[in-house]
């Protein structure tokens, strides 16, 4: 018989991930589908970092490294913190690790003993609740509402506040929503985590994803007790479009970090050799590529949001950030075409891709199942196809 462990029978996989996957098996099969599902910049990664990468190949850059990343790279990370969002830090407060990802998870690791409550604000990305769950804690969800533009108030933390409560999460601008904290939210906040002393978990990857003149606070830099409390995650991932770089790093307590290097050298050891060197040139190189990505991702996000509003039985807020949508679908529900019924986010969202050929991810997989996800990390010419195509699947429901 095969035993497996009850950790692992907690958690689910990647909702995000299993959606990509399924829709990259349909187009294998001569399918034409667009997807909406994937959040990842569909910009190559600039010539300037993929030679930097070349140049550590050509020079036998190619063996393990410390722990936590590089001298060199941890010096780039602590100049950006500094230059980007106010923060301080010695090369004992930074982490480098294989992605945001494995950062979060690490951190999980280092401040949670089974019992300890986690709040997380709905909707959420996807892995939160499970990291939480993997390492034996209780995630303790707090929903948001659209009318808010999904931020989570002071006084909503409060009231699930518990001498169990070992940390908060925040995810600024959010995926899936695409909304972001104001200073004053923060400072909120954080008068709430020093009071009660626990952590935030800072997850900021999306920081560089701003429009309509919005800019991004850390709530790290809102004063030296509240920095104390705070882990801020980081990535390249979007912000340079290199997912699969797979480059990832936290700034945060030194007792922390010093217990997340420990934890990864027995996990995974250090981060690619050769991508760290490429994460150098990354954050060290012009900002040029990064400002045209974000422009060109304003201009989608207009002509998507634009489009899902003339859809009858679909309403969504205008995001500020990231690259995301989060269009309420609910007032479709209850319809049918033929025997097909949408009574759920997931209907809606497996309709759309079987019968519209348009891959979108169910709200349920965030923790809100009245809205789905849209990336629009795609042409704007797909965007109108797809636009095109969600319009006819939905005049046929009835």
């Amino acid at each position: 018989m095969v035993n497996i462990s009850e950790r692992a029978k907690r958690v689910k996989p990647s909702a995000t991930l299993a959606v990509d996957s399924k829709a990259k098996a349909l187009k294998a099969q001569g399918l034409d589908i667009i997807n909406f599902g994937v959040g990842e910049p569909d910009f190559d990664t600039p010539d300037f970092i993929k030679e930097a990468a070349i140049k550590a190949i050509k020079e036998g850059f190619t063996k393990y490294t410390p722990v936590g990343g590089t001298d060199e790279l941890k010096s780039a990370i602590i100049e950006k913190f500094e230059v980007d969002n106010n923060l301080h830090y010695k090369p004992e407060n930074i982490i480098v690790s294989c992605g945001a990802k494995h950062s979060l998870y690490n951190i999980s690791q280092a401040i949670l003993s089974p019992g300890d409550e986690v709040i997380i604000p709905a909707p959420y990305w996807v892995s939160y609740p499970d990291q939480t769950l993997l390492n034996d804690a209780v995630p303790v969800i707090v929903p948001t509402y659209e009318e808010d533009k999904f931020v989570l108030k002071a006084e909503q933390i409060e009231s699930v506040i518990t001498t169990k409560t070992r940390a908060l999460i925040l995810n600024y601008p959010s995926n899936p929503t695409g909304f972001t904290y104001d200073k004053k939210s923060l400072e909120k906040i954080a008068e709430l985590a020093v009071k009660h002393n626990f952590y935030i978990i800072s997850d900021e990857v999306y920081e560089m994803f701003l429009y309509d003149g919005h800019s991004h606070i850390s709530i790290a830099s809102l004063g030296k007790e509240i920095m104390g409390r705070t882990i801020v995650v980081n990535a390249l991932s979007k912000s340079h479009a290199m997912t699969g770089w797979r480059i990832g790093y936290a700034g945060g307590p030194a007792e922390v970090i010093k217990a997340m290097t420990s934890i990864q050298s027995q996990s995974t050891s250090n981060p690619t050799s050769i991508a760290q060197k490429a994460a150098v040139a990354a954050l060290k190189g012009p900002k040029d590529f990064t400002i045209k990505m974000v422009k060109e991702f304003e201009t989608r996000r207009n002509l998507l949001i634009d489009g899902l509003n003339s859809i009858n039985g679909i309403r969504c807020i205008l995001p500020v950030g990231a690259f995301y949508a989060f269009p309420n679908v609910s007032a479709l529900y209850g319809k049918k075409k033929g025997s097909r019924a949408i009574n759920s986010s997931f209907d809606f969202a497996m309709y759309m891709l079987e019968d519209a050929n348009v891959a979108l991810v169910h709200g349920e997989a965030f923790g809100n199942d009245n809205h789905i996800r849209v990336s629009y990390a795609i042409s704007k010419e797909n965007i109108q196809t797809a636009l095109s195509r969600i319009q006819k699947a939905v005049s046929e429901l009835v």
